[in-house]
């Protein structure tokens, strides 16, 4: 049975959806937008402000999913402007590293929700007992 994954240290969802998903030991997050959960704004800065409140959003719906960074398999990136991407990894690897980093897509689109630089999903599995 689907378990809806809900924490009051990620944002709440902007739109018709939940924070995450987990069936069985998979867990799969919702995009996330770099807004700070207490005043659902988005930290002063570019791209490496944005990219690291994205990602402590993802970090806070895995762990209340029993998941963590260590157990994602798969994220996918969505950048606002592609040039970012070098940026963008800097932080990126802060949070995961290089030697067991998960598999990725990252890529510019046209335009994100509320003007967001990034937004980042993940797919991961639950930690067992």
């Amino acid at each position: 049975m689907k378990k809806i994954i809900n924490t009051d240290h990620a944002p709440a969802a902007v739109g018709p959806y939940s924070q995450g998903n987990a069936l069985g030991n998979l867990v799969f997050t919702s995009g996330q937008l770099p807004l700070n959960p207490e005043t659902m704004k988005f930290p002063e800065g570019g791209i490496k402000e944005q990219a690291a409140q994205a990602l402590e959003n993802l970090k806070a719906i895995l762990q209340a999913a029993d998941a963590d960074l260590s157990t994602v398999l798969k994220v996918t990136c969505y950048l606002d402007d592609i040039n970012d991407f070098a940026d963008f990894n800097e932080v990126y690897t802060d949070f995961f590293g290089t030697e067991n980093a998960p598999a990725r897509s990252c890529f510019e689109v046209g335009a994100l929700p509320m003007g967001a630089l990034v937004e980042i999903e993940a797919i991961a599995y639950r930690k067992e007992d």
